[in-house]
Order: structure tokens, then C-alpha cells, then sequence
């Protein structure tokens, strides 16, 4: 805005700048194709918006007034940096549409999510990709925001989050289980420091409201999770004495640090702790019956999503063997 917060009209500086180079009216018009009188009413607009006589209209060819000469180089510099705007901002836009942009939770990210890009990039040539990791909660809300194209989380039938409930196409990647585990007992390697059904409240390392795993966990054994309860009763047998809820969070890997250093019981993703099973740091805290089977899906926006991006999910969506995955689709969930 201008003087009197009169409006201002970028054309009247690419008039301007023809006047300025021409010194004449009619041929800086011309070059501007558009008739001379309304050249001539943009040509004094600017200067009413400017509050000065930027031309010297008694001078053949028109000249710059001092006022004028001294607005031509700093036009010149507004006039590039937006030209160089425009340019960067196309740049970004096409960068961004060649990208891939994913939000996997913190797990995923940590474990499944490397390995099965390896398998993609030896099929599909991918272009930039960039990664978030978050929370479920987060990743949901990027996914809502439209700011990421696909989300890698856990899911489970029975317990459906709010991408199912907005009708986000999703594909089964692979399958996972939660698995209560504890540190082994010093005096006793092999056996849990802390197991389910011993005659003391177990202590337990829950999952944060903003975690997928820990709604999923709070809707399976409700009993168990009851919101808000430092200790509950199990709605499962040999649970007479309950739990404990000692530690909150909503990151399952620090979780298991919390669990290897033998501060309670975490239903941890088999998937996040194969290694520690297999070296005996941590062990089951009960038998199999306490597992939960979950899923590991990919979501997609509901529209029509960057060529780049309907690629990938047309390869996941066709594909009938990824080592270590078996993509299928989703209903009812």
C-alpha cells in the first residue's frame, strides 16, 4: 500500500520499466501491448502512489526525474527478487511432488520401515524421500493435515483409529505380536525378574495416550489399563493381585531400556526385540496367551495423490511376495 492506502498494481511497474527505457510513450505502450491513454493513467497511478513525479514529461525522450532515478535500481532489485521467488517456489512445488513423504511411529521407523524401503527401491526408482517420525497420534494428524502422503503404523481389527474411521485406504504389510517381556532375573537366567501371575502386584510399563500400541493395548486387556488406575485389577486369570503402572511413555524403544534395566513388564513389538530374546536380556513374563497380534499397515491419502507416490502404492498394492511381508488390503477395519 501506497500513500492514502491507495492499492498497488504490479503491471504499473513493468510500465515503468518499459518508460524508463524507452523514454517514450507510444513505444514503451506498444511494447507493452496495450493502448497508449491507459498506459499513460498507469504511468501516473504509480506516481500517485509513489506521491512524486517520477518523469520528466517536458523532456524529449521522457526523462527519470531525480525521485524517478533514484526509484529504477531499487525497482530493478524488487522486480528480480520476485522473479527469483516465483522461480524457487515453482522449484519447491515440483520437488515436493517428486518426493515421497512418510510419518512412521518411532518403532517402525527404528525397525521395520529401513528394511522394507530397501525392498521398494530394488523394484520402483524412487526420487527424494522424506521421513517423519512421531507418535501415532502425530502421525495421524500429519496424515489429516495432508502433509505426508502415506503413514506406517500398528494397527489391530478390533481397535480402529481415526484413519480408519475417515476411510483412509490402508494395506496390511506384515504382522507383528506384543509380547510381555522382562529383564532376566540375575539369580535365575532365563526366568523373568517380574511375571505375570506372581503374588505381588506386577509392575508395568504402559504406553501414553498418544501411542497406537498403547490403544490397542488399553482396548484388549481393559482390565489391565483401566485409564487413570495406578493399580488394577486383570480381567485375565492368575491376575489376582494386579498390576502396577510404574512407567509412562509413549515410545516402545524406551520402553524396552526401561524394561533391560529391570524396572517391570512391557508388551514390546516382537519385531523391536529379537535380538534381546535371543541374547536372554530379556524374556517372555508370561506364556503365549498373554500376546497381542497386530498388524503393520500403510496408509494412503484418500485422494488422487504425485505420480511418484500412486507408483509406490501400485507396486505395494500389486505385490504378492516382499520378503518378510505380505501386503493385502484391509476391510472392515
Amino acid at each position: 500500500m501506497g500513500p492514502g492506502n491507495r492499492p498497488l498494481d504490479l503491471e504499473w511497474l513493468e510500465d515503468f520499466m518499459a518508460l524508463a527505457d524507452t523514454g517514450n510513450f507510444s513505444r514503451a505502450a506498444e511494447a507493452r501491448a496495450i493502448a497508449q491513454p491507459a498506459f499513460s493513467r498507469h504511468i501516473r497511478s504509480l506516481e500517485d502512489w509513489v506521491g512524486v513525479e517520477l518523469f520528466d514529461r517536458s523532456a524529449h525522450p521522457a526523462a527519470l526525474t531525480p525521485a524517478g532515478q533514484r526509484f529504477l535500481p531499487l525497482l530493478q532489485n524488487v522486480l528480480a527478487n520476485l522473479e527469483a521467488a516465483r522461480i524457487k517456489a515453482r522449484a519447491a512445488h515440483d520437488a515436493a511432488a517428486a518426493s515421497l513423504r512418510f510419518a512412521a511411529t518411532h518403532v517402525l521407523s527404528l525397525t521395520f520401515f529401513p528394511r522394507w524401503l530397501v525392498g521398494m527401491e530394488a523394484q520402483l526408482r524412487m526420487g527424494p524421500i522424506q521421513t517423519m517420525s512421531d507418535s501415532s497420534l502425530a502421525c495421524e494428524d500429519l496424515m489429516l493435515q495432508r502433509r505426508v502422503q502415506f503413514v506406517l503404523c500398528h494397527g489391530h481389527a478390533a481397535v480402529p483409529g481415526r484413519l480408519d474411521e475417515g476411510q483412509y485406504p490402508v494395506l496390511r504389510l506384515s504382522d507383528d505380536l506384543l509380547c510381555p517381556v522382562s529383564a532376566a532375573a540375575p539369580d535365575a537366567p532365563g526366568q523373568p525378574l517380574h511375571r505375570i501371575g506372581q503374588h505381588s502386584a506386577v509392575p508395568v510399563l504402559a504406553y501414553s495416550e498418544a501411542s497406537g500400541l498403547g490403544r490397542i493395548m488399553r482396548s484388549r486387556m481393559r482390565g489391565m489399563f483401566a485409564d487413570g488406575a495406578d493399580a488394577v485389577h486383570a480381567a485375565q486369570p492368575g491376575m489376582e493381585h494386579g498390576v502396577a503402572v510404574v512407567f509412562t511413555a509413549h515410545h516402545a524403544a524406551l520402553l524396552k531400556t526401561m524394561a533391560l534395566e529391570g524396572r517391570g513388564v512391557a508388551w514390546l513389538p516382537h519385531s523391536l526385540i529379537t535380538e534381546e530374546l535371543r541374547n536372554g536380556s530379556l524374556v517372555p513374563a508370561g506364556d503365549e496367551s498373554w500376546n497381542v497380534p497386530v498388524e503393520i499397515r500403510l496408509y494412503r491419502q484418500r485422494s488422487e495423490m504425485a505420480p511418484a507416490a500412486e507408483a509406490l502404492w501400485a507396486l505395494v498394492q500389486g505385490q504378492n511376495s516382499i520378503p518378510g511381508s505380505n501386503p493385502q488390503p484391509i476391510t472392515g477395519a
